[in-house]
């Protein structure tokens, strides 16, 4: 039986103990270290190098997403694991953005934990189905009000190009021979598309998004 060596990380001591005796009695689980902070974190799992990092979200001098991140810049072979109370929709796609390959709550049944430390140590994910279900809401409101920038027509994109330069409706409507009505149509669209207001958001997003240069 192959031991997965295991680093937990919460900035409350009784967590720790509790987590580490609970872990201890799986015998493929083995406990290298603890660490009490994001800052703290990063040093012993460069130090230690361990398969599995059990880590906290909220805590003292670095929080675990930032931990999280600069130890994946380092080592991105070891794997992480959210062991959090928070279960805000900001958490999670913070924590899964930096790395995470599994998000718990800490009141989570231990059969769940130990279930999920392995399936991560064999490479793969898992989410508690009271937060997956967060993420597919989520991800479902953002199909819903972030349309695709590939939705732009050819003839939406012109009349961006134009606005980007600065020229008017009426000059718009001449250069490509359409009606100011018209014009007016297309850059109503293009607002609903790159979720603006105005001329000048729309100008701004469309050159961030590289769907236009000047």
């Amino acid at each position: 039986m192959e031991t997965i060596k295991i680093l937990i990380v919460d900035d409350h001591p009784v967590v720790r103990e509790g987590i580490g005796a609970m872990l201890k009695r799986e015998p493929d689980f083995k406990i290298i270290g603890e660490a009490s902070n994001g800052v703290e974190a990063v040093d012993r799992a460069l130090e230690l190098i361990p398969d599995i990092v059990l880590m906290d979200l909220r805590m003292p001098e670095m929080d675990g997403v930032e931990a999280i991140e600069r130890i994946k810049a380092q080592r991105p072979d070891i794997k992480f694991i959210i062991l959090t109370t928070y279960s805000d929709d900001e958490y999670i796609f913070k924590g899964i953005a930096a790395g995470a390959r599994a998000y718990l709550l800490k009141d989570a049944p231990r059969e769940e934990l130990f279930k999920a430390i392995r399936a991560v140590s064999r490479g793969e994910s898992l989410i508690q189905p009271v937060v997956a279900s967060k993420v597919l809401d989520k991800l479902a409101e953002l199909s819903r009000k972030t349309p695709a920038m590939d939705t732009l027509s050819d003839r939406e994109i012109e009349v961006l190009q134009l606005m980007a330069k600065g020229v008017s409706n009426k000059d718009i409507a001449d250069q490509l021979s359409i009606t100011q009505s018209t014009v007016k149509t297309h850059i109503t669209s293009i607002f609903q598309k790159l979720n603006v207001t105005t001329r000048t958001e729309a100008v701004t997003t469309a050159l961030k998004k590289g769907i236009i240069k000047l």
